[in-house]
């Protein structure tokens, strides 16, 4: 398994967290199994985000430039920064507990990488898969460069919508609709109408077309238009790819910045016309009306560079910067210009008119720019044939998408794939093995001719074979593009292992067994993984793909260092003070008015700064969400919650570990052989969550562990089991039973744990006592982990069953108790059903009912008899009712406690009449004379009940108050009613049961001797 390589030049944030989280457990799980585990760790050099970087160090230190340096100087700038500052991942990576195998690390740009580039680059050139074309790109203004889908963002605007873009001094407005008129040559009151939400590319239209059977043009087929700015004819042409019921039915076509407009003048012929430059200023094609001088090129929407502006947004000024030295004219910027064009419409009477509409703006993920088509000739993958072959790959079984509901995007992508282009316009990434001859090919050939090879020298042989020339005498020029990051990244599986070359490790671990990465790349990283590594290595990179949900804050947002909620992992690990994340993010790389947003949100979500959580809480945290589920919501409350889990654990362990003592010698586990019901219980409950563990594992649906394992160590061990054998463990001579179990609890549950928790796991176990006779592993992390089938011996489902009902018993005491607001004391309790074999099933668990009910004794009343007087009284079931003491029986009349609050502090009598009262409790009489001063005085308690219900009735009336609500806040707030409701009926049940005791209690003074 590979770790999928994040970018060098940033850090972790709670995404990357997850990644770690969930394949480390995995990594682990198996190595505890025997598995031979290889899990690599890499890094990408992220070509456009690094050059921001380094670009924007290089002016706040020394004032230089990209351009006034040589390119191997700025390469070795950027080296140089790597080496200082590009280890802060591999320092996240330890502090999230990552068993990388560290000797292996890797980086998408070192020689490695980059001899498996130049060779995959080389070979689907051979291959025909590759070629280089002039053709419309994705391209960012801001950047400079074309980038790739992935990094193009789409984003729906319902209306009219101000955004503030690179390179624009005020906000710019999308989501209109601009009509223009396009009069018709010859007949002066004729015109068509057409609409366009970009006016900027009108200088580019080249035609307007209307659907052929659209009677409303019918009339001027083959008529000429003119140019609503330059006058120039413009022919009307027919196309079915026109949609009439759309807008007035008639499109303007400018094939240099649209692909759909592309495909359409390819077929009538038509030339395109660019008229947005690469910088996103009009080019002079536009006209002279359209250019400025030197500095009115770029307005500095950014302020100087030392205003601290993002990377992306940096190279943007940079750039300005670079051209403000220029003696040449150059063009408006396009949005600059595009008032400009507004206003000319206007004074040539041919707007006709602006009105709200609802579109989808393409905008540069990493600069934050509109993202303009332009046609460039680059290099591409043709994918038609790759990956069709992926598609097969899902459709045969071969690679399995875990969840499956991922398939219907895999196939609707790779059917509806066109052509990648892999050139990027920077200095930082693999150069393009790819030359151009320059001179000594053919004279009269109007084509360049490019040739590609591992080397020069081969580039060179080549070409010499290509022109029939000697290679000595021609002139190639390399491109100075570099490759698209992506490209680097496609390869990782392979070339992390050593590819091209047959390497030993390349033999024994490739194909990889799992790919475990976000949803979010299943496309652009996992596809086309899939493609090159089936293209290149004749099998695929790997047959099965775990993908998890993306990581939301608390409120659904998406995680954004703008909106200030972005965290680093270690500052929830180690704790973090206010003061410090708002200075980190001081130093980040947010514009002003970015900054302000983001310090107030994050000054409203850690007021208190961050707390500190630990290493194990975090992973915990994030496994235990399904990756079948929708977008993982975390908050920090929830880690820390994880964190008092944790230190539950810790106290369990010390619980036992002095339980246990130091003389304490283990049995083998095959030889525990549990010596009463509790303890049979509880290593069934072991032998279960094992086996729900392994379930988890095997499907990678590590939330199921985390469940299994948190009710196993919460609710069977620590809130049942720890406490039922309490009073067993008190008693001299102790039972070596308990102590045995105690001891394979601790072992396995500690075990079943470790993959999740290796830190907590590995300290605890390490303080165990060793089993004599095997050896004992060195560390937690090759321990045998715990098979169910091991345990199946243990496993008593039966068992379970019925001592799950004397667990819903001690709840009901336990609410009894609450309702009637006894603290200290422990009021006897007696069962009564008239079915023998519901008797039988509390039979032998009658002291873990008491003590788990924080009650004392508990017997039985035997069907038919009346019930108790002065017992409150509750039903468990249909059949079975639970009767706890309120009053006590006999003389005791000093206070509210009676008789069995001061057992233990009143001397030899009243020891013997807690004996006495047992004996009676064992052999109820209900005939006996019931005294009405004891466990609870009427007097005392009927305020505090009748205060508790007034808070909650106020609770209840405010709910009830509120405006209803929808979808999961109403079912939230009925849940919350009936529990109010419920709550309530208890509290009157209560009352009316002490008023009832206070009418029949006689008179103090009837009490006396």
């Amino acid at each position: 398994m590979c770790i999928p390589p994040p970018n060098v030049t940033g850090s972790l944030h709670i995404g990357h967290a997850l990644t770690v989280a969930i394949q480390d457990a995995l990594v682990r799980w198996h190595r505890m199994r025997g598995d031979q585990v290889l899990w690599v760790p890499g890094t990408d050099h992220a070509g456009i985000a690094t050059q921001a970087v380094v670009e924007k160090q290089m002016w706040k230190e020394r004032g230089v430039r990209r351009h006034e340096l040589s390119r191997e100087d700025f390469l070795r700038e950027v080296w140089q920064w790597k080496e200082a500052k590009g280890g802060e991942i591999c320092e996240q990576l330890r502090a999230l507990g990552a068993s990388l195998d560290w000797d292996r690390e890797c980086f998408t740009m070192d020689a490695g990488s980059s001899v498996a580039v130049t060779e995959a680059f080389v070979r689907l050139y051979e291959a025909g898969l590759l070629y280089r074309n002039h053709q419309l790109v994705n391209w960012s203004c801001a950047l400079r460069s074309a980038i790739s889908d992935i990094e193009v963002e789409s984003r729906p605007l319902s209306g009219r919508t101000e955004l503030l873009l690179p390179g624009c001094p005020t906000p710019v407005s999308f989501g209109f609709l601009l009509s223009v008129a396009f009069p018709v040559d010859g007949e002066p009151d004729a015109e068509v109408v057409v609409g366009t939400t970009r006016p900027e590319t009108l200088p580019g239209d080249v035609a307007v077309a209307v659907h052929p059977e659209d009677s409303r043009y019918t009339h001027l087929h083959g008529h000429w238009l003119r140019h609503p700015l330059t006058g120039q004819l413009l022919p009307l042409i027919t196309d079915s790819a026109v949609q009439p019921h759309v807008g007035t039915g008639a499109v303007k076509v400018t094939p240099a910045h649209s692909p759909a407009d592309a495909e359409m003048g390819a077929r009538h012929g038509l030339s395109p016309l660019s008229v947005i430059a690469e910088d996103g200023t009009m080019t002079s094609l536009c006209g002279d009306w359209l250019q400025v001088v030197p500095d009115s090129v770029l307005p500095h929407p950014l302020g100087a560079p030392s205003s601290s502006p993002s990377p992306s947004h940096f190279l943007v000024s940079l750039e300005a910067s670079h051209f403000h030295h220029c003696h040449f004219p150059q063009g408006l910027h396009r949005f600059v210009a595009r008032e400009k064009i507004m206003s000319a419409l206007r004074e040539r009477g041919l707007f006709r008119g602006l009105r709200e509409h609802p579109m989808v703006l393409r905008l540069c993920s990493r600069s934050g720019d509109v993202v303009e088509y332009l046609l460039k000739s680059q290099w591409f993958v043709r994918c038609r044939e790759m990956g069709d072959r992926a598609a097969k790959a899902v459709e045969s079984g071969a690679l399995e998408l875990s969840p499956s509901f991922h398939q219907k995007n895999w196939q609707h992508w790779f059917s509806h794939i066109g052509d990648w282009c892999i050139s990027r316009q920077l200095w930082w990434g693999h150069q393009i093995p790819a030359y151009l001859v320059t001179e000594g090919h053919a004279k009269g050939d109007r084509e360049e001719c490019w040739v590609v090879g591992r080397s020069e020298a081969e580039a060179r042989e080549v070409a010499a074979e290509l022109t029939g020339r000697p290679g000595a005498e021609l002139v190639l020029d390399r491109d100075p593009d570099v490759l698209d990051t992506w490209f680097s990244s496609a390869l990782f599986p392979f070339s992390a292992l050593g590819w091209p070359q047959k390497t030993p490790d390349l033999a024994r671990f490739y194909p990889l067994s799992l790919l475990e990465t976000g949803n979010d790349l299943l496309l652009f990283w996992v596809g086309r993984m899939i493609m090159l590594g089936t293209q290149l290595t004749g099998q695929l990179p790997f047959s099965k793909v775990l993908l998890h949900s993306m990581v939301r804050d608390r409120q659904g947002r998406k995680m954004s260092k703008s909106l200030g909620n972005v965290l680093d992992p270690r500052d929830i690990i180690s704790g973090v003070e206010l003061q410090e994340l708002q200075a980190k993010l001081r130093d980040g790389s947010l514009d002003p008015s970015e900054l302000a947003i983001a310090a107030a949100a994050q000054k409203k979500d850690f007021p208190h700064g961050i707390p500190e959580c630990g290493t194990d809480a975090l992973r915990f945290t994030l496994c235990s969400h399904g990756v079948l589920g929708g977008d993982l919501h975390l908050s920090v409350s929830e880690v820390l919650s994880c964190r008092h889990f944790c230190n539950k654990i810790w106290n369990a362990l010390r619980f036992i570990l002095k339980v246990l003592g130091e003389k304490f010698v283990p049995q083998p586990a095959e030889e525990l052989s549990p010596s009463c019901p509790v303890d049979a219980w509880i290593l069934s409950r072991l032998a279960l969550a094992a086996w729900e563990c392994e379930r988890g594992f095997l499907t990678r649906e590590l939330s199921l562990v985390t469940h299994a394992l948190h009710h196993f160590w919460l609710h069977s061990l620590c809130d049942v089991y720890l406490e039922a054998v309490k009073p067993v463990l008190s008693r001299s001579p102790r039972s070596s039973g308990p102590s045995q179990v105690l001891f394979s609890c601790a072992d396995l549950g500690l075990r079943l744990l470790a993959p999740l928790m290796p830190f907590l796991a590995e300290e605890l176990w390490q303080r165990l006592p060793q089993r004599p006779g095997c050896t004992a592993a060195p560390s937690i992390t090759i321990a045998p982990y715990p098979s169910a089938h091991s345990l199946e011996h243990w496993r008593q489902p039966e068992l379970e069953q019925r001592f799950s009902r004397v667990q819903e018993a001690a709840q009901t005491l336990r609410a009894l108790r609450a309702t009637y607001q006894l603290t200290t004391a422990r009021p006897r309790v007696l069962l009564q059903s008239p079915e023998p074999g519901e008797q039988g099933l509390f039979q032998s668990f009658l002291e873990p009912l008491g003590t788990l009910g924080h009650c004392g004794a508990v017997g039985f009343l035997p069907p038919g008899t009346a019930a108790p007087t002065g017992w409150a009284q509750a039903a468990l079931s249909g059949t079975l009712q639970v009767y706890m003491e309120l009053q006590v029986t006999g003389g005791d009349r000093r206070g509210r406690g009676g008789i069995w609050k001061n057992v233990g502090r009143k001397g030899r009598a009243l020891r013997m009449e807690k004996m006495e009262a047992l004996s009676r409790l064992q052999r109820p009489e209900p005939s006996l004379p019931v005294l009405r001063q004891g466990l609870v005085d009427p007097q005392t308690h009927l305020p505090l009940l009748a205060a508790r219900r007034h808070k909650l009735q106020k609770q209840l009336d405010s709910l009830l108050a509120q405006a209803p609500l929808e979808g999961v806040a109403e079912t939230q707030m009925q849940q919350r009613l009936s529990s109010l409701q419920l709550e309530l009926s208890k509290l009157d049940r209560a009352a009316s049961h002490l008023r009832q005791l206070m009418e029949e209690s006689p008179d103090p003074g009837e009490l006396k001797p």
